[in-house]
């Protein structure tokens, strides 16, 4: 194969005219990379790529490689929350692209945009049964929102763009592209190729809903003598942030918040609750739900009060009232829409019924919720009390710490304790409940903001799904500092176990070795302590910090305690 990159114009001989500039497939990936902004790809090499890997080193696009698929595909879905872009996976064909298909599900479930390419054998052997060939599209239809086979060189970067602008059709998703080896590797004639130019080919997705519908939500808060709001994911993903805080206070609402709309408003601010959320839901007059769907998490929109009115906002359609009757629904940004219903109610406000007693209320619930707790969050109990880990946790954060929660009981504990300083300082699986982002979630992270401390908590069954990466960290020199909530089980199904089963039948499946997980972060090259009193978890937290090194604290906690929300599941009743 010959190629040319475009700006080496080649001669056939001396006195010859110049050849036609050419330019290969892995090159037109690359450029159009490129103008998506994308600036690195996460990656397990395979015969079927590599020209990908020779275009990004010309277009100064970092290559991070991983020990397994799963985790390239976690690292662009974290990538893309981190950085409000489009994360982006390149894996081989056949097994490289099966074993990403969790990452990819998991950013479909979490609505977070990334597009993964695939490599797939040559288009002259198709159906031949040529290396890893597999039917990669038919896989990845139901879990992407645009699947894809390039039939041609020439309509590589084409395609690729089109997969980006489908990633952010709607509600944000993921998108996947095969390239067959013969296509990527072969080389075309620049004026043939279609690259489209950056910013060109999406349009803005802010829209700000139905007017008449935010003039009615208006006139319902100006009504509203207890209403609350929930801030869900979009609100992050929307780059809200500033529109929901406006919102908020110039409309005295009180609000919830939820996966990565955590952090919107700092632990103090007069609005912000947490722990008085299922009061407020059962006695609110008026509930706003913001980027956030009637799914298990909402207990398909039955923990409402039927007496309530209920608001839902939300980029999709296909979202808004599902599972659940509403009052009003309005599709559009999370931002643009909130910012609107702020506008058009400033002539209400004055009129607006006195709320004073209402955040007392919910004040007053919140308070005595948190003086219960407390206790427990101070407990010298060993084994260590899973309330005592996130509540060290919780203190140890600054407003630079990114949270990252990967696992099932113990990182349900945190989401009643942790509170993120900032927004977008928040970063779990979503609704998928997929074990093991945690390791690629940090590895975007700090890639992409190595200004920002990353502190990230695992089950030790968690961590051990994708936790042979930690090398990676180490390689790349991506520090962050690591916890493990080590009790040798898979807690949360042990409890289900139990309930369903007794105690006699509750280990049957759930139980890990007691596995010293400080060392493994030694051997492979980072930071490591064990910790078994819980006086030395906020000193070991700082040693772990100041080492400059990713990092294991790996902290035994007690295997007989449950999280409330292990324990109200329903799949367990």
């Amino acid at each position: 194969m010959t190629q040319t990159i475009p700006g080496s114009a080649a001669r056939n001989g001396v006195g010859d005219p110049p050849a036609a500039e050419t330019i290969s497939g892995g090159h037109l990936v690359a450029k159009a990379l490129k103008a998506e902004g994308v600036d690195t790809i996460y990656t397990l090499c395979g015969g079927h790529i590599i020209d990908i890997y020779d275009g990004c080193v010309d277009e100064g696009i970092a290559v991070i490689d991983v020990r397994h698929e799963q985790v390239a595909a976690h690292a662009a879905d974290g990538y893309s929350r981190i950085t409000g872009t489009t994360g982006c996976a390149v894996v081989t064909a056949g097994p490289g692209t099966s074993d990403a298909i969790t990452g990819v599900a998991n950013a479909f479930r979490a609505e977070s945009p990334m597009l993964l390419i695939g490599g797939q054998g040559a288009l002259n052997q198709h159906k031949m049964g040529s290396l890893q060939d597999l039917p990669h599209v038919d896989m990845m239809n139901p879990i992407t929102k645009f699947a894809a086979t390039v039939p041609h060189t020439a309509r590589v970067a084409d395609m690729v763009s089109m997969a980006f602008r489908e990633c952010w059709n709607g509600a944000p998703g993921p998108a996947f592209l095969e390239i067959p080896r013969d296509v990527l590797d072969a080389s075309v004639p620049l004026e043939q190729a279609r690259i489209p130019r950056a910013g060109s080919y999406r349009a803005s997705t802010r829209s700000a809903g139905d007017p008449a519908a935010i003039e009615q939500l208006a006139d319902l808060i100006a009504q509203s003598e207890k209403p609350c709001v929930l801030l869900g994911n979009q609100v992050w993903t929307c780059r809200a942030t500033d529109a929901a805080i406006e919102f908020v206070r110039t409309l005295n609402i009180p609000a919830f918040m939820n996966g990565a709309g955590r952090g919107t408003l700092p632990p103090k601010d007069p609005m912000h609750f947490q722990l008085a959320r299922r009061h407020a839901f059962n006695e609110a007059d008026l509930i706003i739900i913001v980027g956030t769907p009637f799914d298990f998490r909402m207990g398909y929109g039955r923990r409402l009060s039927p007496a309530a009115k209920v608001v839902q906002i939300d980029l999709s359609y296909a979202t808004v009232g599902k599972n659940r009757d509403i009052d009003l629904g309005i599709v559009g940004d999370a931002g643009a829409v909130l910012s609107a219903v702020t506008a058009a109610s400033s002539g209400r406000v004055a009129s607006a019924p006195d709320r004073k007693g209402w955040i007392e209320e919910l004040r007053a619930f919140e308070d005595a919720a948190y003086e219960k707790r407390l206790p427990r969050q101070h407990s010298d109990a060993s084994p260590i009390d899973p309330y005592r880990l996130v509540h060290e946790i919780n203190e140890f954060l600054t407003e630079d710490s990114i949270y990252i929660g990967d696992g099932g009981d113990i990182v349900t504990f945190s989401g009643q304790v942790v509170q993120p300083k900032s927004p977008g300082h928040w970063m779990d699986p979503g609704p998928l409940g997929t074990l093991g982002v945690g390791i690629p979630f940090v590895m975007a992270a700090k890639h992409a903001r190595p200004d920002k401390e990353i502190v990230a908590l695992f089950g030790d069954g968690a961590f051990s799904l994708t936790g042979w990466d930690f090398e990676t960290l180490v390689r790349f020199n991506l520090p962050f500092v690591g916890i493990v909530g080590n009790n040798s089980s898979m807690n949360q199904i042990r409890y289900g176990q139990i309930q369903k089963y007794g105690e006699d039948r509750g280990r049957v499946g759930n139980t890990l070795g007691h596995v010293k997980y400080d060392e493994f972060a030694r051997m492979l090259g980072g930071y490591g302590e064990e910790v078994r009193d819980p006086a030395d978890i906020a000193p070991a937290l700082q040693r772990a910090r100041e080492s400059g090194l990713p990092s294991l604290i790996n902290v035994w906690v007690d295997p007989d305690v449950y999280a409330p929300g292990t324990m109200n599941q329903t799949m367990y009743k």
